[in-house]
C-alpha cells in the first residue's frame, strides 16, 4: 500500500496542474473587478457585458456554424474512404490515398493553411471559385484536415466489425444500398459520432488555418479571442470560457449517463 502513496500523489499533482487553472479561470469570471489580477468580490457582471457583446457572440454563431458544417461534410468523405481501405481490398491508388490521409496528421498548421491560401488564390483567379475567403474557404480547409482524423476513427470501428451481418443482409436479397443503410451505418454510429465531435472541436479550436483561410467579415472566434489577448486577458474573455466549459462538461456528463445505460 505504501508502494502506491507516491503515485497517488503524482497522479493528483498532474490533474491538479491541469484542472487548477480552469477552476481559477471559472472563479474569475465571477470577480467583479476589471482587473483579473486582484479579486474584488463576487459578481456577474460580466456575462451581461458578453450577452451585449456583438462582435464576439457573432464570431461564436459563425464558429458553430464553420465547426458543424466542417464537420458533417468530413464524416461523410471520411466514410466514404475508410469503407474503401477497409472493405475494397488492394486497389489502384490505395497507398497514395493512404498516404495524403496521413498528411495533416503530421503536417504543421501553418503550412496546411499557407497550401490552403494559395489553393484557394489560384482558384480563385483561374475559375472565379471561391470568391474571395470567408466562412466557405475555413469550411473546405477545416474539412479537408479532419478527414484524416474521421478515417482513423471509422477505420478502427470497420475493423473490429466483421462483414457476417452485411453478408447475410446479402443473402436475404437486400441491396447494396439497404446493406448499407439498415446494417452498416447503425454499426458504424458510434464512430460516427466520435468522428464527427472530433471533427467539430477541431474546427471549433483552430486559429492558424482559420487565420490564413479567413476574410473580412470572416473571423471566427478563437480568431477574435486571439487578438482581444493581445490587450491582455479581461473578466468577460473568462465568462466566455466559462460558459464553453460548462457546455462540455454538460455534453459529457449526458454521454457518461447515456453510455451508462447501453
Amino acid at each position: 500500500m505504501k508502494s502506491r502513496t507516491p503515485l497517488i500523489a503524482w497522479l493528483l499533482a498532474a490533474y491538479a496542474f491541469l484542472y487548477a487553472p480552469i477552476a481559477f479561470l471559472v472563479a474569475f469570471s465571477f470577480n467583479d473587478a476589471r482587473l483579473v489580477t486582484s479579486w474584488a468580490g463576487f459578481s456577474v457582471r460580466w456575462y451581461g457585458v458578453l450577452w451585449h457583446d456583438d462582435k464576439l457572440l457573432q464570431a461564436a454563431a459563425l464558429s458553430l456554424r464553420i465547426a458543424a458544417a466542417s464537420a458533417t461534410l468530413a464524416v461523410i468523405i471520411g466514410t466514404s474512404a475508410a469503407l474503401a481501405l477497409s472493405r475494397f481490398g488492394r486497389f489502384r491508388g490505395r497507398a497514395w490515398l493512404d498516404a495524403c490521409l496521413a498528411v495533416p496528421l503530421v503536417l504543421p498548421d501553418i503550412i496546411i493553411g499557407l497550401s490552403m491560401l494559395l489553393l484557394f488564390i489560384t482558384l480563385d483567379q483561374a475559375f472565379g471559385w471561391p470568391a474571395g475567403r470567408g466562412a466557405l474557404t475555413i469550411t473546405l480547409a477545416h474539412a479537408s484536415v479532419s478527414v484524416a482524423y474521421v478515417v482513423v476513427v471509422i477505420q478502427a470501428r470497420l475493423t473490429g466489425l466483421t462483414v457476417a451481418l452485411e453478408e447475410a443482409a446479402a443473402d436475404l436479397y437486400a441491396s447494396p444500398l439497404e446493406v448499407f443503410a439498415r446494417v452498416t451505418l447503425p454499426l458504424l454510429a458510434p464512430a460516427l459520432i466520435s468522428g464527427w465531435l472530433l471533427a467539430f472541436t477541431l474546427s471549433l479550436d483552430d486559429v492558424v488555418i482559420a487565420s490564413f483561410t479567413s476574410g473580412p467579415g470572416a473571423s471566427t472566434l478563437p480568431m477574435v479571442v486571439f487578438s482581444a489577448m493581445r490587450l491582455g486577458p479581461t473578466p468577460e474573455l473568462y465568462a466566455l470560457a466559462t460558459l464553453i466549459v460548462a457546455v462540455a462538461a454538460s455534453l459529457l456528463a449526458i454521454a457518461w449517463k447515456l453510455g451508462r445505460r447501453v
